[in-house]
């Protein structure tokens, strides 16, 4: 099959790429699960439910197949079954076709010497930190809460775009992770002064390197997304895209290694300010991902709620769409109610995009007649008491 290049993606219609895709998920204590085994297709997996029954659980335990703290957010403690003794860990294993082959994913609770941590196994290996995960599966999601995200502060929308960002660069997870460590770092020397100097040196070089790597890769994300978002997705509206951030407006002036001295020096300036206020006044974990309506003209914080339900959904399907035909596989969708409030055409939209795409997407709702459109290209489930059943 000839692959389509970016350029074409707006206008020619493209063969289903390969899907990562989960043939096998267990959990053991974990949420409201004392255990639970499904063993699905590659087709959209629809998971119907009352209200509480466990639904958004299944997909929280998905989510964690990807470096992070999942789609909640959660700590880990809180994930450990309530019901479960004081020595239980929770655990979540997956089997996921992917692109270079079938994988066995592992993560869980550990303590050692009291100190809980999150531990990784990929195919029977442990993994030397979260980040080894983005370079094995990568996972989208939508989730109620998100409906605010373009109301509320910057720092969801930063969480969304590194997600994205997660999987088309494997490597953005550990810088990122490099550069809030030592922000954080940074952040306490200048709080216990006096600092060493050449200490803080360090942690500034590191800020700068690894800041401005992560810019960079948000920038490049942005960039794809400009280009295919443009027209939208059927009834899905077209949107704009673009960073506000001083080390993204340095890339546009400058190449990475001037970027990268500049805000070196930034931080060496600040030094005093930032020891007050506490954090850093410049640099990415100060960027925010701004979002406007095309054919509106307006930001996504003035639409109304379903106009920015649609961007989202219109977003994550562009970024799919990208990851297939970039990376040759589509990525795992965990859309948490995202049908609910969508009106027929829509909902139909959103469920041929997502068969079209071939993408295994994990979708809940407590009415399964909401998925009636998908019939036969999806397979159901019903989660209840702590179980799950086929349909």
């Amino acid at each position: 099959m000839r692959r389509a290049t970016l350029s074409t993606l707006p206008a020619v219609a493209v063969e289903p790429e390969p899907a990562i895709a989960v043939s096998r998920l267990s959990l053991t204590e974990f949420r409201c699960f004392a255990r639970a085994v499904l063993e699905p297709d590659a087709r959209p997996v629809v998971l119907t439910g009352p209200n509480g029954a466990g639904k958004t659980n299944l997909l929280e335990a998905l989510s964690l197949l990807t470096p992070g703290a999942g789609l909640r957010g959660a700590r880990l403690a809180e994930l450990t079954r309530r019901q479960a003794g004081p020595a239980a860990r929770w655990a979540v294993a997956a089997s996921v076709e992917t692109a270079r082959g079938l994988v066995d994913i592992g993560t869980g609770l550990a303590s050692t010497g009291g100190e809980q941590r999150r531990v990784v196994q990929i195919d029977g290996r442990p993994a030397r930190s979260q980040a080894a995960l983005a370079e094995a599966v990568c996972a989208l999601w939508l989730t109620p809460p998100m409906d605010r995200l373009f109301l509320d502060g910057a720092a969801p929308r930063r969480r969304f775009l590194d997600r994205l960002v997660f999987g088309f660069d494997a490597g953005h997870a550990a810088r990122l992770a490099a550069y809030q460590r030592a922000l954080r770092e940074r952040a306490g020397l200048l709080r216990d002064a006096p600092a060493d100097p050449a200490w803080l040196k360090a942690l500034e070089g590191a800020m700068a390197a690894n800041g401005v790597a992560v810019a960079a890769a948000r920038r490049a994300m942005v960039r794809r997304l400009g280009r295919v978002l443009g027209d939208g997705v059927g009834p899905f509206p077209g949107a704009e895209v673009r960073l506000e951030g001083s080390v993204e407006a340095w890339l546009d002036e400058m190449p990475a290694v001037d970027a990268e001295a500049r805000f070196a020096a930034a931080l060496a300036a600040s030094r005093r300010h930032d020891g007050e206020a506490g954090g850093a006044a410049q640099g990415p974990h100060r960027t925010d991902f701004v979002v406007r309506h095309r054919a509106l003209a307006v930001p996504a914080a003035q639409c109304s709620t379903g106009e920015q339900k649609a961007l989202l959904i219109a977003i994550v399907l562009a970024a799919a769409r990208l990851r297939a035909v970039e990376r040759g596989a589509a990525p795992l969708l965990l859309l948490d109610e995202v049908a609910a409030h969508l009106d027929a055409e829509h909902r139909a939209a959103l469920f041929d995009a997502i068969c079209a795409s071939a993408a295994q997407a994990w979708m809940t709702g407590t009415d399964r007649a909401t998925f009636a459109a998908l019939g036969a290209r999806a397979q159901f489930f019903v989660v209840g008491q702590g179980r799950v059943t086929a349909a």
